[in-house]
């Protein structure tokens, strides 16, 4: 299709304008709206602050679209829409489905929506995503030549897939710029993986949502001034599976589903861990704690600053990794990938994460009552 790097460049740069004049502005409607984090026993701001910053972000994605499709319309640019290479997406209902996911995240924001309306909203955007054609239709088979087909099961994994990646980077927006910091690392990488593949709508899509990101971050670094809410940390995850499975449908080898999922071991990893200790205390998945990957590094005492560089090393320490992963072929790539993830739940294991669950295995009857499960009567040992 022969896009060039500056025309990449030129869509990331209006998304992070665009952003970056909007955050002001969502900030405004926030607080007019009374959607603000007050301080409390769960959260670690000390101040209130306004959320809905995902608003912006969506506004800087949104206008750098439609310059692209305005752009292949009047000027002739080469692109995707106008002459799509991969017919079977309708773009439209994509970029829908998407909407849909934002304005669920916003209305939590403000109202607070109770978690199984959240999670039917979600999954009313991931429908609508995976009904426009964007699919984890086949994958190339590991063992042999050819496709593995999932036929009619491409329409639950895809919209399972999408509703993960939601949940993974809304659990670990819990500091000062580390949700957005992991995904604009995260979209730099897609973006180096799907450019040096050929990629091309892919990488388009990887820099418009990194130009929107470290827009935000401008904002929302330590100490933030404004919070994504789950208006941006829906959107960010529902894009980096949209972006993912836009790569998985032009070049369907698992290295390409891989990628992603390496890239964001980090919060994968944090989010698997917060399931496993939630069910074996016998509390609702849903139900927030203060035990998660950013909460113990702060119990360590790195302060939130600190925690989220540590946070952000780490996670480009996976993205080098996955770019590597990307180059290499055969054995070589599974078994890089495999010390990766091993080693990934590894640190967190030895930062604590796991704790809760292995007291409770191993020293029972010393567990903290702050640990305990609710089964655990007042007299019980």
């Amino acid at each position: 299709m022969g896009v060039t790097l500056r025309h990449f460049l030129v869509l990331g740069l209006i998304a992070f304008a665009v952003t970056y004049i909007c955050v002001p502005l969502a900030r405004r409607l926030a607080l007019r709206l009374d959607a603000v984090d007050y301080p409390n026993a769960r959260r670690v701001n000390k101040r209130p602050v306004p959320r809905m910053g995902g608003i912006a972000m969506a506004c800087g994605i949104a206008v750098a679209l439609l310059v692209e499709v305005a752009g292949e319309f009047l000027f002739g640019w080469a692109g995707f829409y106008v002459h799509p290479t991969h017919g079977t997406v309708h773009h439209g209902g994509v970029m829908a489905g998407l909407l849909v996911v934002v304005l669920v995240g916003a209305l939590d924001d403000v109202y607070s929506l109770p978690p199984k309306m959240k999670l039917l909203g979600q999954v009313i955007g991931a429908s609508i995503i995976a009904a426009s054609g964007l699919l984890l239709s086949s994958i190339a088979n590991p063992l042999g030549a050819g496709f593995i087909q999932f036929g009619w099961l491409a329409y639950p994994l895809t919209v399972l897939y999408l509703v993960c990646f939601m949940n993974v980077i809304n659990l670990i927006d819990g500091l000062d710029g580390l949700a957005a910091g992991i995904a604009a690392i995260a979209s730099f990488f897609l973006f180096l993986i799907a450019f040096g593949r050929g990629l091309e709508e892919t990488a388009m899509l990887s820099i418009v949502l990194l130009g929107a990101a470290l827009a935000f971050l401008r904002y929302n670094f330590a100490p933030a001034s404004i919070f994504m809410g789950d208006s941006g940390s829906l959107m960010l995850g529902a894009m980096i599976g949209v972006i993912s499975l836009m790569g998985v449908m032009r070049s369907p080898t698992l290295i390409v589903l891989a990628v992603p999922v390496v890239i964001a071991a980090i919060p994968i990893a944090d989010t698997a861990a917060a399931i496993v200790r939630r069910v074996y205390h016998h509390k609702p998945i849903q139900q927030a704690d203060r035990k998660h990957l950013h909460h113990m590094l702060l119990r360590k005492g790195y302060g939130v600053r600190k925690s989220v560089v540590i946070v952000y090393a780490w996670t480009t320490l996976l993205g080098m990794g996955a770019w590597v992963m990307s180059t290499t072929h055969g054995v070589a790539v599974w078994a890089m990938m495999a010390i990766m993830l091993v080693g990934s739940f590894f640190i967190l294991w030895k930062i604590g994460i796991f704790d809760q669950v292995l007291r409770h295995h191993y020293h029972g009857r010393h567990t903290r009552q702050e640990d305990k499960p609710r089964w655990y009567g007042k007299h019980g040992r």
